[in-house]
């Protein structure tokens, strides 16, 4: 396949990614020549488009050979077996590293302009090139934006070699690529024009795709950006991000599931998706760090729930806002629990949650609770119609068809999203008392 130019095969890389559009992506481009294919692919996603700096560390002496990759928020993979065999010392890893980051930060700043980073955090991240050889360097972009916190990475070229092509699913949990062929010379060698991308052309396109997208900030979401708390949840402090968007009538608090935390991006997809439908969030950390490392503590529901209950009245202290619970499996359990001791609570949603785990308390709850549940998740859906039938409050169970535990399937956790933003609208907001339908998303 022979492409004219750039912007040709962004326009025919653009329909090939089109089924990304419901998952909420951001499109990361590399520069330079990466920048006017990612455009068309953003625009046709209708989505925020940035640029990803990534920064290869080169073995001293034989820089071609690359022992990780720096990104842009301190992130930084290394390969362990490169800098084993290659002999490089702390001391040598840090030179390099602190070279290269002072690169980093120069070609970022000057690309946007003063514009903050779009992060990714809990949203699908699409890494677009405008075509790999080797493959080092979009390796190293998808695994920078997947320890940025991307949900999900997709790696998406009009052309590479089939190997390398292949290779890529290593790094990329989706890979569009558009032709590639067995034999391959260079890259240049599929374009009829492939000149080169200046600078002031990938800053003059990053700067239309902002003006296209006025609201996003450097968090992603539309101008509420996230505060480092301490919450205190009465015999521990704890660390937590809280989100207010300006007009907030209301505040959902997160409580994550066994072996996860507030970074978790599945429930920070969620928490993206109800901040910009004005809803405010706080995601924290249920845990210390050392309580996270003996696994009984994950399964303790009453530690877990007297914990959400201390973090609610340190809320209700801060802000005088309706609040919510969004519980992830076990940390469903907890949220009921927590509403059971607490008529207070608003409402409460459950993602692949174990209300089971919650009894006896369940017919004490007396918030809206609304349970969603894959429809491949088959054990879960029995142990929460069993929960449901004890609920005495106003209830509903959803079921996301073709979804598993963790709603990793393409637009899965969109729908949960979309039901539980309509859930704290209908039931937290004074948009929830206007006449009208609120849209529920039903199998």
């Amino acid at each position: 396949m022979l492409f004219q130019d750039r912007e040709d095969a962004g326009l025919r890389l653009a329909e090939a990614v089109r089924h990304l559009k419901g998952e909420r992506p951001v499109v990361l481009g590399l520069p330079r020549g990466g920048l006017p294919v990612a455009f068309e692919v953003a625009r046709a996603l209708d989505a925020p488009l940035d640029v990803i700096v990534v920064r290869k560390l080169g073995v001293p002496r034989q820089p071609e050979l690359g022992f990780g990759a720096i990104g842009e928020g301190g992130v930084r993979v290394l390969s362990e077996d490169i800098v084993r065999h290659a002999g490089v010392d702390a001391d040598q890893m840090a030179a390099v590293e602190q070279r290269e980051a002072q690169e980093l930060r120069r070609r970022a700043e000057r690309y946007r302009e003063g514009r903050d980073r779009v992060r990714v955090e809990g949203r699908t991240a699409v890494v677009v090139d405008d075509g790999i050889a080797t493959g080092a360097t979009a390796a190293a972009a998808c695994r920078v934006a997947r320890a940025q916190g991307a949900a999900r990475v997709v790696l998406a070229v009009p052309t590479a070699p089939a190997d390398t092509a292949e290779r890529m699913r290593a790094v990329a949990d989706e890979v569009v690529c558009l032709s590639a062929p067995h034999l391959f010379g260079s890259v240049g060698e599929w374009y009829r024009d492939f000149s080169q991308t200046s600078d002031e052309e990938v800053i003059a396109l990053l700067s239309r795709a902002a003006a296209a997208h006025p609201h996003v900030t450097g968090v992603g979401v539309e101008v509420a950006e996230e505060l480092e708390v301490e919450v205190d949840a009465g015999a521990v402090r704890l660390a937590g991000d809280l989100a207010l968007p300006e007009g907030a009538e209301a505040v959902v608090m997160f409580a994550h599931g066994s072996g996860s935390s507030r970074h978790s991006p599945r429930n920070r997809w969620v928490a993206t998706a109800l901040r910009e439908a004005g809803l405010g969030t706080l995601l924290f950390d249920l845990l210390t760090p050392d309580e996270e490392g003996d696994r009984r503590n994950v399964f303790d529901i009453d530690t877990l729930a007297d914990r959400l209950l201390g973090a609610t009245r340190w809320l209700r202290e801060r802000e005088s806002l309706p609040i919510g619970y969004f519980g992830a499996s076990t940390g469903a359990a907890a949220a009921l629990r927590a509403a059971a001791g607490d008529a207070a609570v608003g409402a409460v949603v459950s993602r692949g949650g174990r209300p089971d785990l919650a009894a006896p308390r369940l017919g004490d709850v007396e918030a809206p609770t609304l349970l969603i549940v894959g429809g491949d998740d088959s054990l879960v859906i029995d142990l929460n119609r069993a929960a449901q039938a004890e609920l005495h409050c106003e209830n509903r169970l959803e079921i996301v068809p073709r979804a598993t535990h963790l709603f990793e399937e393409p637009g899965a956790l969109d729908q949960v999203a979309d039901l539980a933003r309509d859930w704290f609208i209908r039931h937290l907001t004074s948009a929830g008392d206007r006449p009208g339908p609120v849209h529920i998303v039903t199998p």
